[in-house]
Formats: C-alpha cells, sequence, structure tokens
C-alpha cells in the first residue's frame, strides 16, 4: 500500500494518553496528532525521533496529523494498527499465505464468536469459511526477532479460543501477525510478557488453528507485504 498524498516528516516530542501525540514539523511548527495505536507502543516513543504524519484536511477529525511511521534502532517501522488487515489482505491477494488466495469472497469485520468481529472471513462454495483474525507486530528485543504481544492483551487471547472454536464446529481458522518494519526474520510469541496468551496460542494451535507471519518492506511512502517467516511455537 502506497500513503496518498505523501507522509510527511517530523520529529516526536511525546506520545501521551494513548491517543495523542506531540510533534515538530520540519518547519519549526509545533503540532498535536492522533496516534492510532493504544498498545504499550514499547521502544517506538523516543523523544526526538524521526516519525511520518498523514494528513488530512476534510474537517471530520479534531487532529488532522495522524502518527503512521517512526525510524527506530536504524530501521522503519510502521504503527497504525489500522493498516493490518488492508496489508494482510494484499499478501493474500499476492498468494504469500498457504492456499487463501484460492478463496473467491472476502468478507471483513464479520460478527462471530463471543461479541466479536473476525478481521477477514474468506468463504468458496465446498470449502469450510475461514476465519483470519489479524495483528500488528511491531516490537523486537533481539535483533531479528520480532515478537508479540509487547503487553499483556486478554482480548487477543479471547480471539485464540474463538477461533479454536471455529475449528471444533468444521470451520478452518487462522492468526496471521503482520511485522511492520524492516529488520525482522521471524516472529516469536512473547511468553513472558503475557503468560495467558502464550497458553491461549499453544492451546489453539493444537486445536488446529493455523498461525502465519508477514514481514513488510517499510519505507516513507509505503508499506508492502514482502514474505512469510518462521514463526516459533516455543
Amino acid at each position: 500500500m502506497k500513503f496518498d498524498p505523501p507522509l510527511r516528516p517530523a520529529r516526536l516530542v511525546r506520545r501521551y494518553k494513548r491517543f495523542l501525540f506531540d510533534a515538530i514539523l520540519e518547519d519549526g511548527s509545533p503540532i498535536t496528532g492522533s496516534c492510532p495505536n493504544t498498545g504499550s507502543m514499547r521502544g517506538l516513543t523516543t523523544p526526538g525521533s524521526r516519525i511520518w504524519l498523514s494528513r488530512n484536511d476534510d474537517g471530520k477529525r479534531k487532529y488532522p496529523y495522524r502518527f503512521e511511521m517512526i525510524e527506530a534502532e536504524a530501521t522503519m517501522v510502521g504503527i497504525n494498527t489500522g493498516l493490518p488487515n488492508r496489508i494482510a489482505e494484499e499478501a493474500i491477494r499476492a498468494g504469500m499465505i498457504a492456499d487463501f488466495a484460492d478463496y473467491r469472497e472476502t468478507r471483513r469485520e464479520q460478527r462471530y464468536g463471543r461479541q466479536s468481529r473476525i478481521d477477514l472471513l474468506l468463504r468458496d462454495d465446498g470449502r469450510p469459511d475461514l476465519y483470519i483474525e489479524v495483528k500488528n507486530v511491531h516490537f523486537i528485543r533481539q535483533p531479528g526477532l520480532a515478537e508479540f504481544p509487547d503487553s499483556v492483551t486478554t482480548r487477543g487471547a479471547r480471539h485464540l479460543a474463538e477461533l479454536a472454536d471455529m475449528v471444533k464446529a468444521g470451520r478452518r481458522a487462522a492468526m496471521v501477525y503482520v511485522i511492520q518494519r524492516n529488520d525482522c526474520d521471524r516472529l516469536r510469541i512473547a511468553g513472558d510478557l503475557d503468560p495467558a496468551y502464550h497458553k491461549a496460542f499453544k492451546a489453539a494451535r493444537v486445536a488446529g488453528v493455523e498461525a502465519y507471519a508477514i514481514k513488510c518492506e517499510v519505507a516513507c511512502d509505503s508499506i508492502t507485504p514482502d514474505a512469510t517467516v518462521p514463526l516459533e511455537d516455543k
């Protein structure tokens, strides 16, 4: 996916209240914008970091600027958790994930499970429906190793249980982890940061839930799904 219009560079002052950030534009103007990531963003909030912003002037947003990317640990990192579903769809259409591209119909945000919505639902005649939950990944502690989650996610553990329920009911289910950074070639579940999620992940895998990790090429004008990478189940 390409950003149109192009993103605007700035310097991060601070990210706060989960939804907001302050920054300085290249011309020296201070601005406050929205942060489309309510997670901890570990390692991605250092003041003075170079960041890239989108801007929307339609008048519907309280804050026209939105935080999209940051340069951290000498690489570009996408932080917008609203983009991975779109990136995952691009990866599916490109044939990167198993046989997902063979399904003829894609539906988004369909109700299922315990009052949840599935990110993507793939359907085709004569085949079990395929329920896909997409997660954004941007956290690392070791070179080349992406990790998820970066903090406790009760909601994420519930999604895994719901996917397992779908498999037990005769459907097909999968987790797709989208790594929005350039410097990772594998993914691991961070069980030390969220033991409950790790337990739920292992149970879901035993139940038959599939799991895939997609690494992206992140540039200041685009985020492109590049290839699948190994996912460590340990």
